[in-house]
């Protein structure tokens, strides 16, 4: 059976607690934290969310990989070289915001800090956008969040064409850069994610479904991990 890993998105915690919540999701078994940042254009509700400062306070309590997944127009190379500082393992950038040169410069600083670089793939964004860059990542982070399952309050589902998209990236990755992680964000909970783990993704980011659990963290991360592994041996993946 396939282990796929579980990042917990740092979206909806409370950062007043941040060392003991992201403790008690490591000790709970996920495999990764995943520190979202926003800046005040890409991300609306959560202008100025995370940072360099998140993972420098939060890295010596844990030993999980780390990674920043930021939502932002712009980027440079001082913001690289702090977050890598700060002990961050990858950076995770929109891929529609970073077509051309820009992206060439970004992956060559992050290699240079000893860092991985992945690519997210937006809410209705093509695939097409990552077609040459797929051969330099290490990430491809398929978004699937969809307006057509939400309650009005941040409580989104993931949206039915992502599936298809889902297939077709799993399909790139296999024959162009088998190395590269697949990886779902958007929506996702312990009772609907088997249609999604079916298109065999290697991670799944998952916040309020851990951070948000009426039952606290550490049930919140062990109903996805039953859930996770059950879907995985229903469908066979390897």
């Amino acid at each position: 059976m396939k282990h796929i890993k579980i990042a917990a998105g740092l979206a909806h915690v409370n950062y007043g607690h941040i060392a003991s919540v992201v403790e008690e999701a490591s000790n709970a078994g996920i495999d990764y934290i995943h520190s979202d940042a926003a800046d005040m254009h890409d991300l609306k509700n959560m202008q100025l969310m995370g940072g360099h400062q998140i993972i420098e306070a939060i890295r010596p309590i844990t030993d999980k990989h780390i990674e920043c997944h930021i939502y932002t127009k712009d980027m440079d190379r001082l913001f690289i070289e702090k977050i890598a500082a700060a002990g961050c393992n990858m950076l995770i950038i929109p891929a529609e915001n970073f077509l051309g040169a820009p992206l060439a410069y970004i992956i060559n600083y992050c290699r240079e800090f000893g860092m991985k670089v992945g690519l997210t793939v937006g809410c209705y964004t093509p695939l097409c956008f990552v077609d040459e860059a797929i051969y330099d990542i290490d990430r491809l982070q398929i978004v699937v969040h969809g307006v057509d399952e939400t309650d009005g309050k941040d409580n989104w589902g993931w949206r039915k064409s992502s599936l298809d998209m889902i297939r077709r990236a799993r399909k790139m990755i296999d024959e162009k850069n088998p190395k590269c992680e697949l990886a779902i964000d958007g929506g996702l909970r312990f009772d609907n994610m088997d249609p999604l783990i079916e298109c065999n993704p290697d991670i799944v980011i998952l916040s309020s479904a851990i951070f948000k659990d009426k039952e606290g963290i550490t049930a919140g991360v062990k109903k996805c991990r039953a859930a996770i592994d059950a879907a995985s041996e229903k469908f066979g993946l390897e």
